[in-house]
């Protein structure tokens, strides 16, 4: 599996936003530049991250984007579900008449947990865990979990 550019982007873009857009709005170009992302596709992904509300918009010449809430309210799981959907691994885990077989299919059962335990590890990841492991990591005190 792999994620598009659109959910790699946007986590990239509210990662920016947690660590420069919590006290001040960020204009998109500045978020484009730091994260080496283009700009024109950023604005894209900002409007389903604003409609859902995980960004939000302030105007003027001191305008751009800041996180809608502390980024330890916000999880990856809710980034990419905004820009992608549901994390859903393949088409017949989208409903039960998505497939002829759902009832009696033995691999729907393994997709499901596969899509279940992703679904749980991305929505235990909050946009400031990412900041907490990143400073971890670059401090040279990461340990390894058992």
């Amino acid at each position: 599996m792999k994620l598009s550019t659109r959910s790699r982007y946007g986590i990239h873009a509210m990662y920016d936003l947690a660590c420069h857009g919590v006290s001040e709005p960020q204009p998109v170009k500045a978020i484009a530049e730091r994260q080496n992302v283009p700009e024109a596709y950023l604005e894209q992904l900002i409007g389903p991250l604003r409609r859902d509300g995980l960004v939000r918009s302030v105007r003027g010449a001191q305008g751009g984007y800041m996180l809608a809430r502390r980024p330890g309210e916000i999880t990856v799981g809710q980034v990419i579900r905004s820009l992608e959907g549901d994390l859903n691994l393949i088409e017949c885990l989208s409903g039960d008449d998505a497939c002829d077989r759902a009832c009696s299919c033995a691999t729907r059962i393994v997709w499901r947990k596969v899509r279940d335990g992703l679904n749980q590890i991305v929505d235990g990841i909050t946009l400031q865990d990412m900041i907490d492991d990143y400073e971890r990591t670059c401090s040279g005190k990461e340990t390894e979990t058992p």
